[in-house]
């Protein structure tokens, strides 16, 4: 009887650290994809050129974003993991496309910079949030409210055009979603590491849902720090 605790305690240990990888892995491969695909159209003039002057366009992709990552997260339950895993392609596609335009406002040098810089940030964030004893529920709470509050901000500025709204903006939004990722990691980890867990469809939308949470934290992230650090050219 102990023997086969024992080797359910194992297989369980077993799925759930294959769970946690893949997390990483399709984070890392979206973000793979929303660098190559920003390169790529930040190369093509005519394909820039459209993202630029049409402004139609520009929010479509916008808003096709949006409406994709709720998708995901609302329907996540009810569609299968392959299906999860090419919506989750398209998004990290399309936020490739709008991302693009930041090589028009920023120089190649700073972007690199400022992406290692977050991604330094991230990794040891996302470290702590999956080691540490603390409970970051409370902290995760906060940050949240904290995003809503800056989503609102960020629209009342769109009117006003501060530029000392935007730093501020800015520095608050690096502290969120340092804050954020650290929580977003241990929550992710908690779900992965339940007992009696195995590698299924429900725990693969699991951990797919978790690398979109990531990556959404990661872009926010470089963004703010973007601002922050970024060159202007």
């Amino acid at each position: 009887m102990e023997k086969s605790n024992e080797l359910i305690k194992n297989y369980a240990k077993s799925a759930s650290a294959t769970l946690f990888r893949r997390v990483y892995l399709w984070m890392t491969l979206a973000l793979t994809i929303t660098g190559f695909v920003a390169l790529y159209v930040a190369r093509s003039y005519t394909l820039l050129e459209m993202m630029l002057q049409n402004q139609f366009m520009f929010w479509g992709v916008l808003i096709a974003e949006v409406a994709l990552v709720m998708y995901i997260s609302v329907r996540i339950n009810r569609i299968s993991v392959t299906t999860a895993t090419l919506l989750f392609i398209v998004y990290a596609v399309l936020n490739g496309i709008t991302m693009s335009t930041l090589f028009v406002i920023y120089t190649a040098s700073s972007i690199a910079s400022t992406f290692f810089i977050t991604a330094g940030t991230f990794g040891t964030m996302a470290l702590i949030g999956s080691f540490t004893r603390k409970d970051l529920t409370k902290l995760g709470s906060i940050c949240i409210m904290g995003v809503i509050g800056l989503i609102i901000a960020s629209l009342v500025n769109l009117f006003l055009h501060s530029s000392m709204m935007t730093l501020i903006i800015s520095y608050i939004g690096v502290l969120l979603f340092v804050g954020l990722t650290a929580y977003d990691a241990q929550k992710i980890k908690r779900l992965l590491s339940a007992d009696g867990i195995e590698v299924n469809d429900n725990t693969q939308k699991i951990a797919l849902l978790g690398a979109l949470t990531l990556y959404l934290d990661f872009i926010n992230l470089f963004i703010y720090l973007l601002h922050i650090l970024g060159d202007r050219k």
